[in-house]
């Protein structure tokens, strides 16, 4: 039975990640900014005795720094970094169909405060809550990180608009392929994970794959995660996406 940690598990992706790991029997951290408004998470939680609910502010360091501390004697499988947003404007993915429609991340009209906020939660939290919770990963069996990133941080493949976005996912790749190198030492292995196109908040209902396909698949690509292939960037298919 592993243990597994997931941020923004109150919606979409986070909240599959949730059902999916508890339905099969693991154990499940499942963590959110604001617990009592969580309602569908409560309610899974009701469902699965295997969930624990805890509050979790990725964009807060104290709140990072509390939950490692009352988890500091837990023993850790697998951490998904799932939490992470579209716009710094306070809209969702949902409210912008197309990439130019949010002007603060169009060339002409960048919003720096936007794009800050993006950066802060997409690149940085990942990166810190990796950091908080290496001791109990450390104490794991499985040893593995997943950060949900994106196709739109491929600079290979980088179009146009969505400049916040796109560049809060390339750095998150950035700083997942230095992290690696510190990591490796204590055999914890770590995999950058596109999860499609997704109906979510953030994709928007035009998109190709409900949470459910998109977990399902991602599910079998962190299963085949190791040390050996450390530091990828995978599809959630489990194909490589190009640097």
């Amino acid at each position: 039975m592993q243990t597994i940690l997931i941020t923004g598990a109150n919606r979409g992706l986070g909240l599959e990640f949730a059902r999916q790991y508890a339905g099969d029997g693991e154990n499940v951290i499942a963590c959110c900014r604001n617990p009592a408004k969580a309602d569908a998470l409560a309610k899974l939680a009701a469902e699965h005795k295997n969930i624990r609910i805890e509050t979790l502010d990725v964009a807060d360091d104290a709140s990072i720094a509390a939950l490692a501390d009352k988890l500091k004697g837990a023993a850790i499988d697998l951490l998904i970094n799932n939490a992470g947003i579209y716009s710094g404007t306070g809209k969702r993915g949902r409210d912008f169909p197309d990439d130019n429609d949010d002007t603060s991340q169009n060339f002409g009209t960048i919003d720096t405060a936007a794009w800050m906020t993006v950066l802060r939660i997409n690149t940085v939290a990942p990166a810190m809550v990796m950091q908080a919770f290496v001791p109990q990963l450390k104490k794991g069996a499985g040893k593995k990180i997943v950060n949900i990133t994106s196709g739109m941080g491929s600079i290979a493949n980088m179009g146009s608009g969505s400049v916040a976005y796109r560049s809060s996912k390339a750095a998150l790749n950035a700083a997942m392929r230095t992290i690696m190198h510190d990591l490796s030492a204590d055999k914890i292995a770590i995999a950058n994970l596109h999860p499609g196109w997704v109906q979510t908040d953030m994709g928007g209902a035009r998109a190709n794959l409900t949470p459910e396909q998109s977990v399902t698949a991602m599910r079998k690509t962190i299963a085949r995660i190791s040390i050996k292939n450390t530091g990828s960037f995978f599809n959630y298919d489990g194909q490589i996406i190009p640097w």
